[in-house]
């Protein structure tokens, strides 16, 4: 019944064809919406990174139609422009251009969720390529480490001396390991490694991220 009283403002909709307030309005949110990625992978991660199922699954979607809707409203020149948009307001305009919003909301988290699989399984390869071989240089990730009269080297350059003469490379490998398992505990992305210029001290091996901001002295 509802459908029936609906259908023929649908019917005119499509013959007049688009209002002219729609692709403004439309283009607006758009880019509200892509400026907001950062709050929509907050909102996703908060969430515990689960989507439910549509039409719940819009976890900015809503807020940015309102924002952007008190926006336009604003910015017509006078009442009588204000006037005119609300009765050219259609219901199906609404909901076209929300669904289109909830397609890019849905576009920005599966990048997201694919980098993240990415990174994970960057890690799995680097920590399985540490217990199976010799131990990789993680500045470098592809000539190995040694470490020779108490310091650690490797093809690439790196060079740093260890602070223990007890120093072995099993031990380098736990210390790696843990610090890389300590970060993924709280963090999905693959952090980076990278050595200190050693001015003024002895040069040190570095783990940073640069997603958390966490950091860690490896040696």
């Amino acid at each position: 019944m509802a459908e029936s009283a609906r259908s023929p403002r649908r019917s005119l909709y499509k013959q007049m064809g688009s209002p002219p307030w729609k692709e403004a309005f439309r283009q607006r949110c758009l880019a509200r919406m892509r400026s907001s990625r950062d709050r929509i992978l907050n909102k996703y991660r908060q969430a515990g990174g689960n989507m439910p199922e549509r039409p719940l699954n819009n976890l900015l979607v809503q807020e940015v139609m309102e924002e952007e809707w008190n926006s336009f409203q604003a910015s017509q020149n006078c009442p009588e422009d204000l006037a005119q948009l609300r009765l050219s307001i259609d219901l199906a305009v609404l909901e076209e251009i929300q669904q289109e919003l909830i397609d890019e909301e849905q576009s920005i988290i599966s990048e997201y969720e694919r980098r993240v699989q990415f990174d994970e399984q960057c890690l799995n390869i680097m920590l399985a390529e540490w217990e199976a071989n010799s131990l990789i240089c993680p500045v470098c990730t592809k000539y190995n480490l040694r470490i020779i009269g108490h310091v650690v080297v490797c093809q690439c350059g790196l060079h740093i001396p260890s602070h223990s003469p007890e120093f072995t490379e099993q031990k380098l490998r736990a210390c790696l390991e843990t610090s890389l398992n300590d970060h993924g505990a709280h963090c999905p992305h693959t952090p980076e490694f990278s050595v200190t210029d050693g001015t003024g001290e002895k040069p040190s091996l570095l783990m940073t991220c640069r997603v958390c901001d966490a950091w860690a002295v490896i040696l």
